[in-house]
C-alpha cells in the first residue's frame, strides 16, 4: 500500500512527511521538518509521491514559527463590563456635615451610626451584595459601634476591609440574599 518516497499525512494530527522506512505495519516518516517518527499504516493517508513536497529544514524559521507575540497591552485582568464596584461610605463626622465643632462626641457618634444604619438597610433593600464603611483608626470606638450593630442583623456578615486598600479604618460587609 504505501511505498518509499510517498508524501503522507496523519490522520489524527498536522504532521506531513514523506516515507523513508517500511517495517511490516510500521511505517517511519520524516517529517517537513526533519524529524524521523513512526505510525502504523493504519494512522496514514497517502497524499502524494515525494517529488511534490520539499523538505526544507531551517533551524532558524523553526523557532521564528514557534515564537509567540507578546501582547502589547499592560493591564492583563478583563473586567466584565457589568462588574460594579462596591459602594463605599465614608463615616468622618467632616464627610458627613460643614460645622462638626459645635457637636458634642455623642451627638458625633450617633449621626456616623445612624448613617452607617441608613445605608446598611438601603443596601439590604436594593439587594447589594456588599458595602464598604469607612470608618477611620481612631480610637476604635465607631468600629465597636459599627460591630455591634451589624451583628443584630441576620444575613449579614463583616469583616475588616482590604488593608491594602483602607488600611484598619474600613469594614466589608456582605449582604447574604434570600432568594425567594
Amino acid at each position: 500500500m504505501f511505498q518509499v518516497g510517498d508524501k503522507v499525512s496523519v490522520l489524527d494530527d498536522a504532521i506531513d512527511g514523506v516515507v523513508v522506512k517500511i517495517n511490516g505495519d510500521t511505517i517511519t516518516i520524516e517529517t517537513t521538518d526533519g524529524f524521523p517518527l513512526s505510525f502504523k499504516a493504519s494512522e496514514l493517508i497517502k497524499i502524494g509521491n515525494a517529488d511534490a513536497m520539499t523538505l526544507n529544514f531551517n533551524k532558524n524559521e523553526v523557532i521564528k514559527a514557534k515564537e509567540i507575540p507578546k501582547p502589547n497591552y499592560i493591564n492583563k485582568e478583563k473586567k466584565s463590563k457589568k462588574e460594579v464596584p462596591v459602594p463605599e461610605f465614608d463615616l468622618h463626622i467632616e464627610k458627613l456635615v460643614k460645622n462638626y465643632k459645635s457637636m458634642s462626641n455623642y451627638d458625633i457618634l450617633t449621626l456616623q451610626s445612624e448613617t452607617a444604619k441608613k445605608h446598611i438597610e438601603f443596601a439590604i433593600r436594593n439587594r447589594i451584595p456588599k458595602i464598604v464603611l469607612i470608618h477611620g483608626v481612631g480610637e476604635g470606638i465607631l468600629k465597636s459601634e459599627l460591630d455591634f450593630m451589624l451583628g443584630r442583623y441576620e444575613n449579614v456578615t463583616f469583616q475588616d476591609a482590604n488593608y491594602q486598600k483602607y488600611g484598619l479604618g474600613a469594614t466589608e460587609v456582605y449582604f447574604k440574599q434570600n432568594t425567594k
